[in-house]
């Protein structure tokens, strides 16, 4: 199945706010947002990361649902 959450939107937020973990918010990971908020997305290795699996279609949402382009 694939998530209720939109693609671009997830992808546009990590590009432009990843080191302070928006697009995690957006798809309900509150906690880890939280802290990437705090470290500045892993000093920016971990927002690199997230965006890498937004891309490919690996990345989910709270409900462990891929966040994939349709």
């Amino acid at each position: 199945m694939k998530s209720e959450k939109g693609f671009v939107p997830a992808i546009l937020l990590c590009f432009f706010l990843g080191a302070l973990g928006v697009h995690r918010f957006y798809v309900g990971k509150i906690g880890t947002g939280i802290l990437q908020l705090f470290t500045l997305g892993g000093l920016g290795i971990w927002a690199l990361v997230d965006f890498i699996m937004i891309v490919t279609g690996n990345f989910k949402d709270k409900q462990g649902l891929a966040i994939k382009a349709s």
